[in-house]
């Protein structure tokens, strides 16, 4: 029987064990109640994780050219962003994502950052608040001018070799069977809960984990990896590491994740395992995303899905402030305030 469903029907046997468990690890009651509450409002509102990873990016060739028809948030600090941005980009932040997005006047919006992987963040919050258009400009401004590049020296190959990487065919390790994690909230309804758990992931900032950190200590994280079974098959895996993918909410696949380790999740480049990171914190699991993904791991013996050459897009530039006067800036180069 796949797994997954071995998971679902678990599920009621799990929650009451995970209840009788509140007396041991001084969990109330009433967040698991909210956990339950925020996974079957999720469900039913089309917010499960595959529904949120569908056509989630945007190649900086299909923007170009077309700027105006995007609402473009960038959300890199202030003083790069005014070093050099996409034409009409707006400068905005993680934390401030969801406000200026509602300066959008119902375009899509695209979400800008170094790499692709912060915006996925900022992007699985706006997916969660109402913006189903959203995406992240793939592989971020590295992508749109080699002046901004983050990725080429990221790129390597620091696990051929290592003692934790499985060669292909790799060799996953079984899944396990488990409950999931409580949720704080204030609210008690659904899109209440739902609203305070995406305002604190964005509050806690991209949470992301060196490759190298991983493959040095592998126990020490609940890793997932988040390929096809062939693509294990041609490259090998990092030792002890799961294959929990699509890893829906509705099927109960998702509950073969063990809440009580910090979950590292790795993708090809790290951004779509950012978005996964962000779904995952919103549920309250302690989650990690494996920046770069497998192009920092064996980028060399990539056949797809890799960084390459980014474009030469003209861009942008804001005049230093002290030119303007308009503007100053804050302490957290974030954002900028009038005089």
């Amino acid at each position: 029987m796949n797994t997954r469903y071995r998971c679902l029907r678990l599920l009621p046997v799990l929650a009451v064990l995970f209840i009788t468990a509140c007396s041991e690890d001084n969990v109330a009651p009433d967040d698991r109640v909210k956990a339950e509450t925020l996974r079957n409002y999720l469900v039913a509102s089309n917010l499960d994780l595959p529904d949120l990873l569908a056509d989630w990016i945007i190649g900086a060739d299909q923007i170009h050219g077309n700027e105006s028809a995007y609402y473009i948030l960038d959300i890199r600090d202030k003083i790069v962003y005014d070093a050099g941005h996409i034409p009409s980009a707006v400068h905005s932040s993680l934390s401030g994502v969801l406000a200026d997005a509602a300066g959008g006047d119902g375009k899509p919006i695209v979400v800008v950052c170094y790499t692709g992987q912060i915006a996925g963040h900022a992007v699985m919050a706006l997916r969660l608040s109402g913006y189903p258009d959203s995406r992240v400009l793939e592989f971020g401004m590295s992508s749109w001018n080699s002046d901004f590049d983050n990725w080429t020296a990221n790129c390597g190959d620091i696990a051929s070799g290592n003692e934790n990487w499985i060669a292909p065919p790799g060799d996953i390790a079984a899944e396990g069977e488990y409950g999931y994690p409580p949720v704080s909230a204030n609210s008690s309804d659904g899109s209440g809960i739902l609203a305070e758990r995406v305002a604190a992931m964005l509050k806690r900032g991209f949470r992301g984990v060196d490759g190298l950190d991983v493959l040095t200590a592998p126990g020490g994280y609940f890793i997932n990896d988040y390929w096809l079974a062939a693509d294990v098959t041609e490259y090998g895996n990092i030792k002890g590491a799961r294959r929990i993918c699509p890893m829906a909410l509705e099927s109960g696949e998702i509950d073969c994740l063990d809440p009580g380790a910090p979950i590292v999740t790795y993708c090809w480049t790290g951004q779509i395992s950012s978005m996964i990171t962000a779904y995952l914190t919103v549920l309250g699991y302690d989650a990690l995303s494996l920046k770069f993904g497998a192009n920092g791991m064996i980028y060399s013996g990539l056949d797809s899905d890799k960084w390459s050459a980014p474009f030469e897009y003209s861009y942008e530039t804001t005049p230093p402030l002290e030119q303007t006067g308009l503007f100053q800036y804050s302490d957290s180069a974030e954002s900028v305030t009038a005089p």
